[in-house]
């Protein structure tokens, strides 16, 4: 079998067999095959798109790649979170604990940052000390021990997806709805949780721009997840506004501890709440208004707080952070960016925000670059608030030099619309995806 009638195959539109995807897997772990060719692989992929069928194998491949997590020796029903990612969205780092205090096991592998979106892994990493890298022993030891582990992928769990994942946030192929698929159920299910639940980004800053894309992707993850004896639920969650304030790695993470220590805005500690209930709900703990009512208790009272700051300690990180924010990287450069009219905030352009970010330094620029943790924006106004002209929009925090800095601010004044009426309200969640159909809000 050849790499090149595979890239052919595709390219054509034609359907892969199992045996050509277990090829093409296991010829990426191994390391037999160039990037050149696994990059045109997956821009045939992206263009052409793969069937239920081939989507599955391709994920069931990934998962098999490497070592699978064996939770079986942790009481209770084991739980893992993912998100399709979003600017801003520090979801797990503040919905994880709260679910975990609620007694509920969380044994999360999640993924690096792709493009103008950060991490779950790249936030932990923001935090001295703290280790994400951990080998399964220890991974199931710290779940069975606190309750709660987040782990990034290491050599030996899903390196198939490790690598793939690297190619894809440099190759203009992130956004593939199969590729996306694959990628976040083989971490799934290579975890060992019983079950999964996805918060599937849609909209300006998501990888899936279009609801109905959105949707179809939630469907075949929910599949996917059942085809794997996981059971598994979504959420489709708005990202044509960036969530919560803060974007980059070390901001993220801080307004992440924010939420659980009851500080942040209502609307972040809103949806923070709502997918723990969620979350909780899919565990079996009760029906949603009794996990809801769960969630707000382990949030107000500090058992959440408290189990974040458990899982940082138990993964070698400095838990001081957060008690005190000055222990996280600091960037040089501190710019304002000021509204140049007066009016209401119409629209912002999530993606452009995320985009001027990544100039700021948040992104990898190759698969193997590192990432100024440091860098970021904090936005001081949002769609539907009123700014007068001068009012600071947001505050930049970065190491890079002054055109870079130019760059973001110019990629950032164009996100920004400013109008004399303010913009309708949007919904924050559009739907619930399971195995039993499609509850739209």
């Amino acid at each position: 079998m050849l790499m090149y009638n595979l890239i052919l195959k595709k390219r054509d539109g034609g359907e892969l067999t199992k045996e050509e995807i277990d090829f093409f897997i296991d010829g990426v772990t191994a390391g037999a095959i160039p990037d050149y060719q696994i990059a045109a692989f997956l821009m045939a992929v992206y263009l052409m798109g793969m069937n239920s069928r081939e989507t599955t194998d391709l994920t069931l491949a990934m998962a098999g790649s490497g070592d699978m997590a064996d939770l079986s020796s942790i009481p209770g029903v084991k739980l893992d979170k993912h998100s399709t990612g979003g600017v801003g969205d520090k979801t797990t780092l503040m919905a994880t604990p709260i679910v975990a205090a609620a007694g509920i096991p969380i044994a999360k592998m999640t993924g690096k940052g792709m493009g103008h979106a950060c991490g779950t892994v790249d936030k932990l990493d923001a935090i001295p000390g703290m280790r994400t890298s951990l080998d399964k022993d220890e991974f199931v030891r710290i779940v069975k021990d606190i309750g709660i582990s987040i782990i990034g992928q290491t050599d030996n769990f899903v390196p198939a997806d490790k690598y793939i994942y690297a190619l894809r946030d440099v190759t203009a192929t992130v956004s593939s709805i199969p590729l996306i698929a694959s990628s976040v159920m083989s971490k799934k299910i290579a975890s060992g949780a019983d079950r999964i639940f996805l918060d599937v980004k849609t909209g300006g800053g998501a990888y899936i721009k279009e609801y109905t894309d959105s949707l179809e992707l939630a469907k075949i993850m929910v599949d996917i997840g059942r085809l794997a004896n996981r059971k598994t639920a979504a959420i489709i969650s708005n990202m044509d506004v960036p969530l919560g304030t803060h974007v980059g790695n070390a901001l993220e993470t801080i307004e992440a501890i924010s939420v659980l220590k009851n500080e942040a805005g209502k609307d972040l500690t809103d949806f923070a709440l709502f997918v723990a209930s969620r979350m909780m709900n899919l565990a079996g703990l009760g029906d949603m208004a009794a996990c809801e009512g769960i969630a707000e208790e382990k949030l107000r009272s500090g058992e959440a707080l408290s189990k974040l700051r458990r899982l940082i300690t138990a993964q070698g990180g400095d838990s001081a952070v957060i008690d005190d924010y000055s222990l996280m990287p600091k960037a040089n450069t501190v710019a304002e960016i000021k509204a140049e009219r007066t009016g209401y905030i119409r629209h912002m352009d999530t993606l452009r925000v995320g985009m001027a970010g990544f100039t700021l330094g948040t992104g990898r620029e190759s698969k193997d670059a590192p990432i100024d943790y440091s860098a970021g924006i904090i936005l001081r106004k949002k769609p539907g608030d009123y700014a007068a002209k001068g009012d600071i929009l947001a505050e930049f925090y970065t190491n890079k030099d002054d055109e870079a800095l130019s760059a973001a601010r110019e990629e950032f004044i164009g996100a920004v619309e400013i109008g004399d009426e303010p913009p309708p309200e949007q919904k924050l969640v559009y739907a619930y995806v399971d195995e039993t159909g499609i509850t739209e809000y």
